[in-house]
């Protein structure tokens, strides 16, 4: 059994080796699962997975680059690159408590046209690829709502970055001393993003909208920090590190200033090696920072200026072989060229709205105007799309509007195809009660969509077939032994079931087993009681029968007693006594006194030895005469 740290909520997941899809015991989560070929990977990716749920993308993206190093055919890797590179944190809903996808690092490119993502695709198994797919349709709505929202936002000429609360959630002194440079540079005449006031107006709804239009349209950001820590704190560190890959691709129209104070500028990010950091403990600091920004925000407004000049008929003339050439090279795919020639055109009328056009085409790779209506994605969010509206005729920007809402409306249908084409799949390969409400939801989502609602409800019809299958199968599984719990729990899971399938008839097989049992218990325990008083009475038996023959011993050993007694008390000494009295008679003296000393008390036996002796004396008194 493997162990996999889930994406969502960090809980353990336990999955048999080879699995690809797992689902977390903790939050319910179905979810992908990489390749975990050996305890290094299983430790690289609970690393990386550490990092991006604690919202460390940058930490977790080169990890994740690291596995893809040593298997480029890893579709999580890929997959993971995507969630980072989007910013995407899981949070639970409170009303579904289901874990559902933040963009924090909205992005103009759809993720569905990922390069990861794509990866991600090629190499995942069926299972792993329905995820994949219904995760990035949901990322792809919710950065539409972000690029819609943020597309309204005014744009900002400075961003100040920085730590707003410390560890105790106190304000710290970067805040003050942004708070400090945001009306300075507001009293300039600046529009600057400056998050505890700009958003302040924004509690209860989502940040990313605001923070990316501001990020996309501040041509410097001013990164403050007191601390280390601060410069490295997670959200400050995704906003610098956007804001710095913009800076790369701007050339040179945008710029990042660290500004530091009570430490040591060694100790900035190693990303701010190449740039010019400010130390705000100098004298003089806040005047050289707010002229350093005044010449990189004006420079392009000077560039206007200095570049404007008197235009001719000459030059007026000199327009039209220019946009022929620059449209011809569109024909031809060449569309570096075609940008150039159109970059020409605008340096002898900056408000030509075809060399815009021209330079649209060139960024959406259309080789002719109809073709624009086959972009992949609507292209008014483009900076010459605004200025071919803002110079062009009504007819020009009607016919461009057109374009993007037939792309608008290709893309929508598309979108819903997709989602429908899903939903499908999902319910043809459902075989739970999850499964079908799983599909039911996706076709919830597109309710007016071909058939989506009645297939919705055929989920639902499924899964609750399911529901009731599943109960009936786990109390019929109940249904066997011979103890009676086991049948009432299954009798309790028929009711909830009432007229499904045989459950009825299930039903009454419980409560005749019941019966049964209970009979049988009550048969037992009768013949136990029987058995007990068959028991009872032959002990009792068997005592009167003992008591009898305890009597009949006593009575013969009484009577041997007597006799005994008679004999020994009796006949033995009145037997000793006569023949005590023959040896006495017979004149044998001593004998008969020593017959009549062993009886003791018997008759007269005292007075016989005395007679004895007085005879023995005569006796002896006699014989002496003689003599």
């Amino acid at each position: 059994m493997a162990i996999f740290k889930c994406k969502m909520c960090g809980g353990t997941i336990e999955f048999q080796p080879g699995s690809t899809v797992g689902e977390c015991e903790y939050c319910g989560t179905k979810q992908t699962l990489p390749k975990l070929d050996d305890d290094k990977k299983a430790n690289l990716y609970d690393r990386a997975n550490h990092f991006r749920r604690n919202n460390d993308f940058d930490k977790a993206m080169s990890i994740y680059e690291q596995i893809l190093n040593e298997d480029n055919t890893d579709a999580e890797a890929y997959w993971s690159l995507v969630l980072c590179r989007y910013g995407i944190e899981y949070v639970e809903d409170p009303q579904t408590h289901k874990r559902i996808p933040t963009v924090n690092r909205a992005q103009y490119t759809s993720v569905l046209a990922d390069d990861d993502y794509k990866s991600a695709l090629e190499y995942a198994d069926v299972y792993q690829k329905t995820i994949y797919e219904d995760e990035a349709h949901t990322i792809d709505e919710i950065q539409k709502g972000i690029l819609a929202i943020s597309q309204k936002e005014e744009p900002f000429d400075v961003f100040i970055c920085y730590k707003e609360t410390d560890a105790n959630g106190r304000r710290t002194q970067d805040s003050v001393l942004a708070n400090d440079l945001y009306h300075q540079l507001t009293n300039e005449g600046f529009k600057v993003f400056f998050s505890r006031i700009t958003l302040e107006d924004k509690l209860g709804t989502a940040y990313e909208p605001y923070i990316f239009a501001a990020l996309n349209s501040a041509k410097v950001m001013v990164v403050i920090g007191t601390k280390p820590e601060y410069f490295s704190a997670v959200w400050v560190k995704n906003e610098w590190s956007r804001y710095l890959a913009l800076v790369k691709n701007s050339n040179g129209k945008k710029m990042l200033i660290p500004a530091y104070r009570d430490m040591d500028p060694y100790d900035l990010p190693e990303e701010f090696s190449h740039l010019q950091a400010q130390d705000m403990s100098k004298l003089g600091f806040m005047q050289d920072l707010i002229r350093g920004i005044k010449k990189i925000v004006e420079s392009e407004s000077a560039k206007t200026v200095k570049e404007t000049v008197i235009v001719n008929n000459a030059a007026n003339a000199n327009i039209a072989p220019l946009l022929e050439r620059a449209f011809l090279f569109l024909e031809d795919g060449k569309w570096a060229d075609a940008n150039t020639y159109c970059e020409k055109v605008l340096d002898i009328d900056p408000k030509n709205a075809e060399a815009y056009l021209g330079k649209l085409m060139a960024e959406v790779k259309a080789t002719k105007r109809t073709k624009l209506a086959d972009c992949a994605e609507p292209f008014d969010n483009s900076d010459n799309f605004n200025k071919v509206i803002r110079f062009g005729s009504q007819e020009l920007e009607k016919e461009l509007r057109g374009y993007v809402k037939h792309i608008n409306e290709r893309n929508e249908n598309a979108r819903l195809e997709g989602i429908y084409t899903r939903a499908s799949y999902r319910m043809k390969h459902s075989e739970s009660e999850r499964d079908y409400k799983s599909a039911a939801e996706i076709f919830d989502t597109i309710k007016e969509y071909k058939d989506s609602a009645q297939l919705a409800r055929k989920c639902r019809e499924n899964a609750e077939i399911c529901r009731k299958d599943d109960i009936l199968n786990t109390a019929k599984g109940k249904m066997n032994g011979e103890e009676r719990a086991p049948y009432e729990e299954a009798i309790a899971l028929f009711e909830n079931i009432p007229g499904w399938k045989d459950a009825e008839e299930q039903k009454e097989v419980c409560r005749r087993k019941i019966e049964e049992i209970e009979a049988a218990k009550e048969a037992a325990r009768i013949e136990a009681e029987r058995k007990a008083e068959e028991q009872r009475m032959a002990a009792k038996k068997q005592k009167k029968k003992l008591a009898i023959i305890s009597a009949s011993v006593f009575a013969a050993v009484c009577v041997c007693v007597a006799v005994l007694l008679v004999v020994t008390q009796v006949i033995i000494p009145n037997k000793n006594y006569d023949s005590a009295v023959e040896l006495m008679e017979s004149g044998n003296y001593d004998e008969a006194i020593s017959v009549f000393t062993a009886l003791g008390d018997y008759k007269d036996s005292a007075g016989k030895i005395e007679e004895c002796n007085e005879l023995i004396k005569e006796t002896e008194y006699n014989n002496a005469v003689k003599l």
